[in-house]
């Protein structure tokens, strides 16, 4: 007979059974924190259905009466290929309202799958946060008739009182309680071995940051004593736990990007959702590469797994740029010379410092972006640029000549693929092969950028490139029609040939996304072209 633990929790102390076996016990203070520490284990986001769950035959399943496709309402916590906020699941629609300390209360509504969903419906919150969850089953979309209640907040010092003496018998017993605890958990652990391991109990591990101390004088310190690969992980833990939500500022396919706020300071935090844990681990662990911090590279705060109870959230959590990224700057700014030449140099920068390899005992490996595009360049208040979104990067290892590419199922953008990629000619064991893929995708960003300089009094509206050969969602075919087979490219205007330098620009870009990689320029080639383009002009960049 399978034994699955259910616990409730009745002070002083805890009342447990198994399924099949309705012996009640009493558990000491071992047996509680045990069970709470299984508890946070099982309460795992389940995915939109069955079909992505990454639970296991075995598993404790929730009674349902009837096995049939439910539709809920979703916000704040929908599946990528949700239409119209909604999700559909083989369990339960839910509501839920939760209050972290310091912040508005936050709505959320979606799906839960069948697997688990008993455990995850008796979510009651923790210490450190009140929680309300409520499930329904009966009809489509039930969840937008629920109204969970806040629990009142708890009176400051106040805590729960346990008793520590216990009669053999309730000893015996607990450790009865305790050897089935462990058969249920090892069997999860094992399967998950060769997956990476987090610990999402943050309140262990949190260290002291001391009042007045703010995010620059955090980073100087990391970066003075030498490691020169990011904050301690204790440090961002902390960080990231005492981070302030404020609201959501962006959203794409890898989740929700969030202005949040720490000790008064502004961040952007990052939040993945769980079916993009190899895109958040990779670009966590490109972050934190030894020579990584670059002033044209997104500066990298913290990064953490945080526990909701209900389900994981993965943060990655960097410095805020109020004017957003160069799509959106270009859309509502137009340039002059100097402005156009220091989005382009800026941006070339940040881009030229990530394919380098810098030698030395602690040294940086060469890094090719893969997904470079203008929504993953953000602007500086001083109208710099400096590069984003580094979840597709692969790393080139010189000691053995190979190249290092991530696990993940996600792909670059269609649109700024070069045709090696979409007629799939790539050599993939050729780590240049990769870099001059970003330069071709750079080339189309400076087009971006150069529209949208006046010159004579003229400038063209925003589009984004290939914006008048293909639709707004093209596919694989349709780009390898028009990049491969018809080999075009985006126009230029004919005011450009009446400019100097919009001349030179055309001419740089037409270098970068030559159909040849071998006959494309490289980063720092591009990056000195720009450099003299800006002498000749008296401009200091």
């Amino acid at each position: 007979m399978s034994r699955t633990l259910f616990c409730s929790a009745v002070e002083p102390a805890l009342s447990c059974y198994c399924s099949g076996n309705e012996t009640r016990v009493r558990l000491c203070p071992l047996c509680v924190s045990v069970a709470n520490v299984l508890d946070t284990m099982l309460l795992r986001n389940p995915g939109r259905d069955r079909s992505d769950s990454r639970w296991e035959n075995g598993g404790s399943t929730a009674p349902a009466p009837t096995q049939r496709i439910l539709w809920c309402h979703c916000y704040h916590h929908c599946p990528e290929d949700s239409t119209n906020n909604t999700c559909r699941t083989d369990g339960y629609c839910f509501t839920m309202v939760e209050d972290e300390e310091g912040s508005l209360p936050v709505l959320t509504s979606g799906c839960l799958g069948l697997v688990g969903s008993e455990f995850q419906c008796r979510d009651t919150g923790n210490a450190r946060q009140r929680r309300a969850l409520e499930c329904c089953t009966d009809q489509d979309f039930c969840n937008k008739d629920l109204y969970p209640t806040l629990p009142p907040p708890r009176a400051p010092g106040k805590r729960h009182t346990q008793s520590h003496t216990v009669n053999s018998t309730q000893s015996t017993q607990g450790i009865s309680v305790l050897l089935w605890l462990y058969q249920c958990v090892s069997s999860r652990y094992k399967r998950q071995e060769s997956r990476p391991h987090y610990s999402i109990g943050l309140e262990q591990d949190e260290t002291y940051i001391p009042p007045g101390e703010s995010l620059k004088d955090l980073i100087e310190q990391s970066q003075s004593s030498g490691s020169g690969s990011g904050l301690p992980l204790l440090v961002q833990r902390t960080i990231a736990k005492q981070i302030q939500m404020v609201k959501q500022i962006g959203k794409g396919r890898y989740g929700e990007v969030w202005m949040g706020r720490w000790r008064g300071e502004r961040v952007a935090v990052k939040v993945f959702f769980t079916t993009e844990e190899a895109s958040w681990f990779r670009e966590t662990e490109i972050y934190q590469t030894v020579l990584m911090r670059h002033e044209n590279i997104l500066g990298f705060i913290a990064a953490d797994i945080k526990g909701t109870g209900s389900w994981t959230q993965l943060y990655l959590i960097t410095d805020y740029h109020e004017s957003g990224s160069l799509y959106d700057y270009l859309k509502s700014t137009t340039l002059d010379i100097k402005a156009m030449l220091r989005l382009a140099y800026s941006s070339v920068s940040g881009l030229c410092h990530l394919h380098t390899e810098i030698f030395g005992t602690q040294g940086k490996p060469a890094i090719a972006h893969r997904d470079l595009k203008s929504k993953n360049i953000l602007v500086k208040k001083n109208g710099a640029c400096c590069i984003a979104d580094l979840g597709l990067a692969v790393k080139f290892i010189s000691d053995t000549n190979e190249v290092d590419i991530p696990p993940n199922t996600r792909v670059g953008t269609k649109r700024y693929m070069p045709p090696e990629v979409l007629d799939e000619s790539l050599n993939r064991k050729h780590f240049q092969s990769y870099i001059m893929a970003d330069m071709y995708s750079f080339g189309l960003i400076l087009w971006e950028i150069a529209r949208r300089c006046v010159s004579g009094g003229i400038v063209e509206e925003y589009q984004l490139p290939y914006h008048d050969l293909v639709s707004s969602d093209p596919s694989y075919e349709d780009m390898r029609e028009v990049v491969c087979i018809k080999r075009q490219r985006p126009s230029f205007a004919n005011r450009w040939s009446s400019d100097e330098c919009l001349r030179q620009m055309g001419k740089l870009m037409t270098e970068c996304w030559a159909h040849n990689p071998a006959s494309r320029l490289t980063a720092l080639r591009v990056k000195k072209t720009l450099a003299k383009m800006s002498e000749s002009q008296d401009i200091k960049l």
